[in-house]
C-alpha cells in the first residue's frame, strides 16, 4: 500500500512526519509492547528527531536502530548516530540498551556488517533464514535516487542478506539491504528540496531503471509512505491523488 502526500513546505512536512511516526510508534507499543524504529541520516530528518524528542513517549519500550551509517567513528561530525543522539536520544530518558548503533570500529566494513547482522538476529530472536520485521523504517532520498546507502549501480543493490557494505565514491558505508527494508511494517520516505524532482520523476515513473534509481526498489510488504514538501513533489500532485 503506497500513500503519497505533498506538504506545503518543510515545516509542514516535518509536522506530518512527526504525526505519522508517533502514531506508528504508539500503535506498535499497544499491539506488541515495544516499537522498533530504524533511522535515516542526512539533514532532512534532524528537525523530525528534535520534534520526537519533545514528545512524551514510553521511551523504555522504544528500540532505535539505523538503516545505514557512514564508516566513521561515532563521534565524527558525519556520523548518523551522532546526529540522532544530539537531536533526539541524548534529550530523552531512553535506556542505552535500547539504542542499537551500527558498529564502525572493525578493521573491515564487511566484518562490521556481519556483526550488526548478528546483533539483529539476537535481538529479534530469529534464524538467519528469516528477516527482521521493523515497525518503522525512516528513509530519505538523494538527488541521484539513492536511499539508505543503496547507491545507483552498486553491488549493495544486489545483496540478499540483511546488511551490506554500501559505497559512495570509494567511501564504505554499512546499510540495510533492499529485502530487509521491504520486510518492514511501515517504510516512510521524508523528502525535501527541488533538487529531488528529477529523481522523483524517475522513481514514480511506470517504467524506469531500478538500478539507476534505487528508491524504486523499496516496495515493502507493509505500508509505504512518501512524504514530500512542495518543492520536491509539486509536479507529482496529479499522480498522488490516485495513490492516496
Amino acid at each position: 500500500m503506497k500513500k503519497v502526500e505533498v506538504l506545503s513546505d518543510k515545516p509542514a512536512l516535518i509536522e506530518r512526519a512527526l504525526q505519522l511516526t508517533v502514531a506508528k510508534m504508539t500503535n506498535a507499543i499497544a499491539e506488541r509492547g515495544t516499537c522498533t524504529i530504524a533511522l535515516s541520516g542526512g539533514s532532512t530528518p534532524k528537525p523530525l528527531y528534535e520534534a520526537i524528542a519533545a514528545q512524551q513517549l514510553p521511551w523504555e519500550k522504544i528500540h532505535v536502530f539505523w538503516g545505514d551509517e557512514r564508516y566513521v567513528p561515532p563521534d565524527h561530525p558525519d556520523s548518523n548516530q551522532l546526529m540522532a543522539r544530539q537531536a533526539w536520544l541524548n534529550r530523552v530518558n531512553i535506556p542505552e540498551a535500547n539504542i542499537h548503533p551500527i558498529p564502525t570500529d572493525e578493521a573491515d566494513p564487511a566484518a562490521a556488517a556481519r556483526k550488526y547482522e548478528e546483533h539483529l538476529q539476537a535481538f529479534f530472536q530469529i534464524s538467519s533464514e528469516e528477516f527482521p520485521v521493523f515497525d518503522i523504517i525512516l528513509l530519505g532520498m538523494g538527488g541521484d535516487g539513492h536511499t539508505a546507502s543503496l547507491f545507483p549501480h552498486t553491488e549493495a543493490l544486489k545483496a540478499r542478506g540483511w546488511i551490506a557494505v554500501g559505497n559512495k565514491q570509494e567511501e564504505p558505508r554499512i546499510t540495510f539491504t533492499v529485502p530487509l527494508i521491504n520486510h518492514a511494517q511501515c517504510v516512510m520516505f521524508v523528502v525535501a528540496g527541488a533538487d529531488k524532482k528529477p529523481a522523483l520523476a524517475q522513481v514514480f515513473a511506470p517504467n524506469a531503471d531500478d538500478f539507476s534509481y534505487p528508491s524504486r526498489l523499496i516496495q515493502p510488504q507493509g505500508e509505504l509512505w512518501w512524504l514530500l514538501d512542495r518543492s520536491a513533489g509539486e509536479e507529482l500532485q496529479v499522480s498522488t491523488a490516485a495513490e492516496s
